[in-house]
């Protein structure tokens, strides 16, 4: 475990060093559990933001995009249940005050009745409060004044907006069984014990699919959003199957709209937790906001004339938690020789080159006036062909490639003296540390046929 928390010290190191993540509100002394997504942090989560929208949204006939409001009708939170169900078992240590999530007190075999009996404060062997239940959504209030009549709440989840726009999606849409409802935004939950870097935090990024079929169909559009789920786990983000786990979650343990859900969960550092979501819903939220606003959410086949409340299915992805997996999965350390030729320690983040945030480097050997006109150029032709590139003249050499390495570049491209009289570069390789010599009006296809041109 030490080795383990090692190396989440390394990444958290690592992605305030390299402008991936910073802690936020820094500058005032921070701020518990609230993280900056600096200049390669936010790339990075574009790039998988824009792989997820362009898989499952254009990639699809049958799914649309949705976006809706962070703050909502509060009667869609009593509808959908949240307001009286959304709740975190919460106790407390009388002696040293820290604050615990009960149902992370006790052993697996308890979790059902949450029997605290024994059970002393694990910070501090204290004795433990009464375990109350804690709402999680953040409440806020509408208008001038602060009331029970201007009251509202920062949605916990995106899927309860695109509930409650199902009926117009239904009727301006007019299309047949099955098809969804795609939608990445923010939600807040005002958790009791966040942590463990971006893996737990109050706010965060979802992307989720609210998918719509008649009831008799659920079962197979669930089977088909696994293997979606395993196939972009595995092609787009790269993960290793050795550290993905897919758990069928007991009927017993289900949560009490489901019908089946399946938890994909990754090896961190700090152990085996949550990743992404599968559930099958059933018809229990359509059915929730039909009975309490009197509209009919029920769709009508046009072939049969049958009127039913579809059944969801809905796979739900972390977005932060999915810039975690990458980058913990790709992060690596190996041996690089330096310009004496002596090994040295060599940090490098593997990632697919398609997510990772800078896609070239371009780095002229001089800065002399040729070299570093052929070099501007390139890279401007580059970034015009839709590429993410960096430009760096600065520092040896060698400490420019470290640099790539550690950002996660997939190919640094030095111009050199060379390139005047022939007009090629060299490019060179993260992974394999190999060199070849590419003419320059062929970089751009070259690079686009390595990371598979953009869909």
């Amino acid at each position: 475990m030490e080795g383990a928390r090692d190396r989440m010290d390394q990444l958290v190191s690592l992605c305030k060093r390299r402008g991936f993540i910073y802690p936020g509100s820094e500058l005032y002394g921070g701020f518990a559990n609230s993280w900056d997504y600096g200049p390669y942090g936010v790339e990075l989560k574009r790039n998988i933001r824009d792989a997820w929208w362009s898989r499952f949204v254009h990639g699809r006939a049958d799914v649309y995009g949705l976006e809706t409001p962070i703050i909502m009708n509060p009667k869609a939170w009593e509808a959908s249940g949240h307001l009286e169900t959304f709740t975190d078992p919460l106790v407390d240590c009388k002696k040293c005050k820290h604050r615990f999530r009960a149902d992370q007190l006790v052993d697996a075999e308890e979790e059902k009745t949450l029997d605290l009996s024994g059970i002393r404060c694990p910070n501090c062997g204290g004795e433990l409060t009464d375990i109350r239940q804690f709402n999680l959504m953040f409440k806020t209030f509408v208008g001038v004044t602060e009331d029970a009549s201007s009251a509202a709440f920062l949605r916990p989840e995106t899927a309860g907006g695109m509930f409650v726009a199902w009926k117009n999606v239904r009727d301006s849409l007019h299309r047949r069984l099955p098809f969804g409802i795609a939608q990445i935004g923010k939600a807040f939950r005002n958790e009791i014990t966040p942590g463990n870097f971006i893996f737990r935090t109050r706010e965060f990024e979802q992307m989720e699919i609210e998918y719509f079929v008649h009831p008799s169909k659920a079962s197979e559009a669930f089977d088909m959003w696994l293997q979606e789920m395993k196939s972009w786990v595995a092609d787009v983000l790269h993960l290793s199957s050795s550290r993905v786990v897919y758990k069928d979650i007991p009927r017993e343990e289900l949560a009490h709209y489901s019908a089946r859900t399946v938890d994909i969960e990754y090896r961190y550092p700090f152990g085996q937790k949550e990743l992404y979501g599968l559930a099958n819903r059933t018809d229990y939220d359509l059915s929730r906001h039909q009975d309490a606003s009197g509209e009919d959410l029920r769709y009508l086949d046009p072939d049969t004339n049958e009127r039913f409340l579809p059944y969801v299915i809905e796979p739900t992805w972390g977005a932060d938690r999915s810039v975690l997996a990458v980058l913990l999965e790709h992060l690596d350390i190996d041996e690089a020789k330096t310009a004496e030729g002596e090994k040295e320690p060599r940090m490098v983040l593997r990632l697919p080159p398609r997510l990772a945030p800078v896609q070239a480097a371009i780095l002229p050997l001089q800065k002399k006036e040729p070299l570093v006109a052929a070099a501007t150029e390139l890279a401007a032709t580059l970034r015009g062909a839709g590429w993410s590139v960096e430009y760096d003249e600065t520092g040896s050499i060698g400490k420019r490639y470290r640099r790539q390495d550690e950002i996660g570049t997939p190919w640094c491209i030095t111009v050199d003296p060379q390139t005047a009289d022939d007009h090629t570069a060299t490019i060179r390789d993260r992974d394999a540390m190999s060199q070849e010599r590419v003419a320059l009006r062929d970089i751009p296809s070259w690079i686009a046929d390595k990371v598979g041109r953009r869909d």
